[in-house]
């Protein structure tokens, strides 16, 4: 397992810069505390998810009798689905849906921090499926340690990220924010394919043949 594509998969994915937006949005009528706690929250959540995914995705998958190829195959594509949305602005993880849920909750007073800050426009669908197609690529138990800790590394980068939330918005602006998650739209996008391509061999090994040729 290349070590690197992981975490750089996961940081396209995850995004916490394109998120920046919906987090101010979210948290304009927080105090300073509610603030720093809804951070803290939020990156702790996004740390489990992938750490879970990374430790127990493929049990789940197994108890389902579902084929890794499969997995593969409907996992790039939802990458590739998730690239295309980012290819036009919009966070890879998020629905039309989310930001109404999100204002719902915040009108009501419940904390937005897990749902939806981090699932799903943190982490979702696409950095399960991610994950899990990763971890079973792994052949030595601190490979999937390598995986956890890349949550760790997540989680870090998205504490920074949103503690400085204010200060990004300010010098990348919306059209900063837009370009910074176009490009890792585009970085997604290749590796979506390629994961579409290994799922894809993998069920229909014709294809396989015909590429070596």
């Amino acid at each position: 397992m290349d070590l690197l594509k992981p975490l750089i998969a996961l940081l396209a994915i995850v995004n916490p810069i394109g998120v920046v937006p919906f987090f101010i949005h979210f948290t304009q009528t927080f105090s300073g505390p509610q603030r720093r706690q809804t951070i803290r929250i939020s990156c702790f959540t996004a740390f489990l998810v992938i750490a879970v995914s990374a430790v127990a995705g493929l049990k789940v998958i197994e108890f389902f009798g579902i084929s890794l190829a499969s997995f593969q195959v409907g996992g790039g594509t939802l990458l590739l689905i998730s690239s295309l949305a980012m290819l036009n602005a919009q966070p890879a993880e998020s629905t039309p849906g989310d930001v109404d849920e999100g204002n719902e909750k915040v009108d009501a007073g419940a904390s937005i921090a897990v749902v939806p800050l981090t699932i799903p426009l943190l982490t979702g669908p696409a950095t399960i499926s991610t994950v899990v197609i990763y971890a079973e690529k792994t052949r030595h138990l601190w490979q999937i340690g390598v995986l956890v800790a890349y949550g760790v590394v997540i989680a870090l980068v998205t504490y920074l990220v949103f503690s400085a939330s204010g200060r990004i918005a300010k010098v990348l602006g919306r059209t900063g924010i837009n370009i910074m998650t176009r490009l890792m739209g585009l970085i997604l996008a290749a590796m979506a394919v390629e994961l579409l391509a290994d799922g894809l061999t993998k069920l229909f090994p014709v294809l396989a043949s015909h590429i070596a040729r």
